[in-house]
């Protein structure tokens, strides 16, 4: 079942439900009993008798926005009938289609009399203060519309993408971007990703209650998708392995830089990326960086490096782990005078190289073969399990990877027991399938094959800190549904706002960057694009908005 079509059959069973509830309070209003059945147009009509703008009627079935404004809509035919107060109000909230029953059918259930001159003044301040609570409702709905249907804010929490994007950079994400994908989830809480955090079990999101109802769902669509990921793209897309959400459009989001697309053969030889044989090539703001060992002839001043080279992540060695004794035998330097530093261009190794108390520097390139299945962090001190490397039967790691063709819709490939680790979340998880593996055969929806044909377009999503990002080398390929959009420009930057053992730089405390706010997030422009005239209309927006509804309120009244 389509997306529209399931959309269609979810309004019309809100609507019998709103019919079955409402139809006699609709009689006594003075319309037809069948106008409560009818989407859009009961609401419409329960706004014109209510005294509220009639255009809001439109909002009344639209995804995370519609159960808002429903609820809304129900308190004020509530009022109408005299179910005013606070017990009133919360049960129609709550249990709306059976509250209104109650009413709906009650014998007694009048229309109230709202006649201005015999108010009290006690009903006077009531109303003032509905009218307060509407315009409050009604501005947490229009920011509701903007975040779901518009655009998102999006912090970075991790280093992955240094030195493109740093921690602590919170970015605007553009969803028209890649064609609009319409909300999974219907009945969701405003402005919330996934879970209600710190609620739950501490550490375990598991145990944290959903912000959305999982029961009520929707399938994937995408409209007017004029463009598609391209290769340099910095992208958003929700984490495709998420153990915790099942929902789509509510699993983590992530940002990588989209570095191969659909039909592409992507490679890592060396720690350098290849895509069709070809090498890397950069954006006018993008640089090439590595992890090196660099080597004393006493101990390093780690913050006087920090003075000398900024924005570089300088990592303290665990000298006890098995990785680190490998290097130490290969490399031969002195254990205690050497540190890990991260996120180095050639220009900065450079530098490094010409400090007087530097012996010598190795650049970290895992061998070919070793540590296949795990990743590694960024001291390569500890290996979480949980992150195996893609597909799990391969000899590879980050740094010696592929060729890895990236499957492209339309694709024809064979299923074994070879290829099945390439496959098997593509055509379980993604695709949506049934997939079984029994005694060496394989069955997709209940059928013995050996093919299978690709239904989307996959990314290869890898972070720019190649050294110290886990990206889809590791959770493997993005698929198209799983794509949210491209971040437009950065809003704000805090050093300090989060604490990532990858991050450029750790800060004492907090500052604002001042020069990366609203700017494009990459555009291969040197100097990138400024949106400060976006910061300039909100702003005046902001505080001229009371003025602009004075002045027109003003001109309404001198026309009439």
């Amino acid at each position: 079942m389509n997306y529209f079509l399931t959309y269609t059959v979810y309004v019309l069973i809100l609507s019998v439900l709103m019919g079955l509830s409402t139809w006699k309070l609709f009689k006594k209003l003075g319309y037809s009993p069948l106008f409560a059945f009818v989407p859009f147009y009961n609401y419409f009509i329960i706004l014109k008798e209510t005294k509220h703008p009639k255009w809001w009627a439109l909002l009344s079935y639209l995804p995370i926005v519609g159960p808002i404004m429903m609820s809304v809509f129900h308190v004020y035919l509530m009022k109408k009938f005299g179910k005013s107060l606070f017990q009133h109000q919360l049960l129609t909230v709550i249990l709306p289609f059976i509250y209104m029953a109650s009413v709906n059918y009650s014998k007694d259930v009048e229309l109230e009399d709202e006649n201005e001159l015999f108010l009290t003044d006690e009903e006077k301040n009531a109303k003032k203060k509905d009218s307060f609570i509407g315009s409050i409702t009604f501005a947490v709905v229009f920011a509701t519309i903007i975040h779901s249907f518009v655009t998102q804010p999006f912090g970075i929490p991790t280093g992955s993408m240094e030195r493109t994007l740093l921690v602590g950079d919170f970015l605007f994400v553009n969803k028209w971007s890649y064609g609009y994908r319409l909300p999974m989830r219907p009945l969701a809480i405003p402005f919330l990703q996934g879970t209600i955090t710190d609620i739950g079990e501490p550490g375990n999101p598991k145990d944290d209650p959903k912000s959305y109802v999982d029961a009520v769902k929707l399938p994937y669509e995408r409209v007017f998708q004029f463009n598609k990921p391209q290769k340099k793209d910095i992208v958003v897309f929700n984490y495709p392995q998420d153990s915790v959400h099942t929902a789509t459009d509510r699993k983590d989001p992530y940002v990588k830089r989209c570095v191969a697309v659909a039909g592409d053969t992507f490679e890592m030889r060396a720690g350098r990326l290849f895509v069709n044989g070809k090498g890397e090539a950069f954006l006018g703001d993008q640089e090439v960086q590595h992890a090196y060992y660099v080597e004393a002839g006493s101990e390093i001043d780690i913050k006087d490096l920090f003075k000398r080279l900024e924005y570089i992540s300088i990592v303290q060695l665990d000298n006890t782990s098995a990785y680190f004794q490998e290097k130490t035998e290969k490399y031969g330097f002195n254990p205690k005078n050497t540190v890990y530093v991260m996120q180095l261009t050639d220009k900065r190794l450079q530098a490094i190289k010409a400090l007087p108390q530097v012996v010598s520097v190795h650049e970290d390139i895992m061998e070919k073969g070793y540590a296949a299945v795990s990743y590694r962090d960024a001291m390569r001190t500890k290996i979480d399990t949980a992150q195996s490397i893609y597909p799990v039967n391969k000899p590879w790691n980050q740094d010696w990877y592929g060729p890895l063709r990236i499957p492209k819709k339309g694709d024809v490939v064979t299923i074994n027991q070879e290829s099945l680790p390439m496959y098997q979340w593509i055509i379980s998880e993604y695709e949506h399938n049934s997939l079984e593996n029994k005694n060496g055969k394989i069955f997709i929806n209940g059928k013995e094959t050996n093919k299978y044909t690709i239904q989307q377009d996959y990314y290869m999503m890898v972070g720019d800190n190649r050294d110290s990002s886990l990206d889809a080398r590791f959770f493997g390929v993005v698929p198209e549904e799983n794509i949210v959009g491209k971040p437009m420009f950065t809003w704000m930057s805090i050093e300090g706002a989060f604490n990532d053992s990858s991050a450029s730089f750790q800060a004492d405390g907090w500052r604002v960057r001042w020069d990366r706010m609203f700017k494009a997030t990459n555009t291969g422009e040197a100097n990138k694009t400024s949106y400060w005239w976006i910061a300039a209309m909100i702003l005046i927006l902001f505080f001229g908005w009371e003025y602009f509804m004075k002045l027109f309120g003003k001109k309404k009244t001198e026309d009439d």
